[in-house]
């Protein structure tokens, strides 16, 4: 029996096994309560309350604009969804760079004010006292290396990161920090393939991979690209499990043409 299957309820020391068995995690974002049922009952490993809900639900450019406030309201609204998957919340541009001590605060907020069960930071080196601050306090971190969309503009692009050497030995390096300072995963954004391979192989912590190859540990999407609601976004690592911008829009059309001839509702739609 695999390690998922056996467990009633994922958590972190799950997914450590998992790495440890070889079994691959499954990991996709959500953002409400409808989607998060549907996902933790069809099987997904871990739920990411990414603060990619700036883009794909408020309809921001960027992740930056996003809240502490906003994050909490969505996190809870995800958990009250799930009974299985491990739900873990992305602290926000600008509540924990620069100052663990804040770090520390706006961690003690998600978790007690949305049930959350960890959270994922962006950054490596620049970051870590923050990641052992807050895990000093009993909350477990997700790490995150590669691109890491709350820095895009000091990027200035959503390029591949780390294909020079200078960069790839220091994605290497924080990787180690960030498994010394104690955290339990770690997401590696758009890098390449053999550097992910390297990098998932030399950790005893398990890594989640986003255009980062078929060597990572686990695969985390935004559930607006793997199903299609999103058409406009469209890089070479996404694949489309469905098109429900199609399906959706189709629908609605249905709808208004029977509303308009008068065939909806029939006389087995009324009391």
């Amino acid at each position: 029996m695999s390690v998922h299957n056996e467990v009633k309820k994922v958590t972190t020391n799950t997914l450590l096994r998992m790495k440890a068995a070889g079994e691959k995690i499954a990991m996709l974002t959500a953002y409400d309560f409808s989607f998060a049922r549907v996902f933790d009952a069809a099987g997904i490993d871990v739920i990411l309350v990414g603060d990619s809900a700036s883009n794909v639900m408020a309809g921001h450019e960027t992740t930056l604009p996003i809240t502490l406030d906003q994050m909490i309201y969505h996190a809870s609204s995800v958990i009250r969804g799930v009974n299985k998957s491990l739900v873990v919340v992305d602290l926000p541009f600008g509540t924990y760079q620069g100052n663990s001590k804040e770090a520390l605060s706006s961690a003690i907020r998600v978790m007690k004010e949305s049930g959350g069960h960890a959270l994922k930071l962006e950054g490596g080196e620049e970051i870590v006292e923050s990641v052992k601050r807050i895990i000093s306090a009993g909350v477990p971190v997700m790490g995150h290396l590669g691109l890491t969309p709350q820095s895009i503009y000091k990027f200035g692009t959503y390029a591949v990161r780390a294909k020079e050497e200078a960069e790839a030995e220091k994605l290497k390096r924080d990787a180690i920090l960030l498994q010394e300072a104690g955290c339990f995963a770690v997401v590696l954004e758009k890098i390449p393939a053999q550097l992910a391979k390297e990098v998932s192989e030399s950790l005893t912590i398990p890594t989640i991979g986003i255009g980062a190859g078929p060597h990572c540990d686990g695969q985390v999407l935004v559930m607006h690209d793997m199903l299609g609601i999103n058409n406009e976004f469209q890089p070479r690592f996404l694949r489309k499990y469905a098109n429900l911008h199609e399906q959706i829009t189709n629908a609605v059309q249905q709808y208004v043409k029977d509303v308009r001839r008068k065939d909806f509702p029939n006389e087995k739609e009324q009391y």
